[in-house]
């Protein structure tokens, strides 16, 4: 399976089902070991499209690889397996894993000056060879974390932040909106009231 930030469009083709020679970034989640030495499998790795370079798909795309680890456990795992891939523009790029138990994250690489194309299209794609796997794919969450910085500081500090913002910056521990009954029924009674 792949996970594609791609500067085209998704198009068919030999790397994970996708084109080769992309230009931006692929993870690969690669579940079979076809001629990589000493690597033990599954391999998940990251992969820096030029637009030119071809996927060596012979050796498991060992002399593409930006970054990458070992993930032995994944397949068949006890727990629904999650990745967490987070990137801060022009700066840092961090791929975390749960497969080995709920709410344990596995830093798989952590790597600094990753540049991906400013307009880059989201995809995901799979591939079979002689072993078949079956890959769902459940739910796909995204945020903005341009405000990262200003959060962790105001973290530390204890408080919210001050002055105006333009977007919120991630929390992971904000509270999610909830609906309210009260507003459910006033909602019902506006619409009876509009169409009556």
């Amino acid at each position: 399976m792949a996970m594609w930030l791609t500067k085209q469009r998704a198009i068919p083709g030999p790397v994970f089902g996708s084109t080769d020679r992309f230009e931006g970034l692929g993870i690969f989640f690669d579940t079979y070991k076809n001629n990589r030495p000493g690597t033990v499998f599954p391999y998940v790795m990251a992969m820096m499209g030029d637009g030119q370079t071809t996927y060596d798909k012979a050796h498991d795309g060992k002399d593409n690889e930006l970054a990458g680890c070992s993930a032995r456990g994944i397949r068949g795992a006890s727990v629904p397996t999650k990745f967490r891939l987070t990137h801060i523009q022009d700066k840092s790029l961090k791929l975390e894993l749960q497969y080995k138990t709920q709410n344990e994250w596995t830093l798989c690489f952590d790597i600094d000056a990753v540049k991906i194309p400013t307009v880059a299209y989201l995809g995901f794609s799979a591939e079979t060879g002689e072993l078949s796997d079956n890959h769902d794919i459940i739910s796909v969450e995204s945020r903005n974390l341009y405000n990262s910085q200003q959060y962790s500081e105001n973290q530390s500090k204890g408080g919210k932040s001050s002055g105006k913002q333009k977007g919120k910056g991630y929390d992971p521990n904000r509270d999610q909106p909830s609906g309210s009954w009260v507003w459910f029924f006033i909602k019902i009674v506006l619409v009876l009231v509009v169409c009556g």
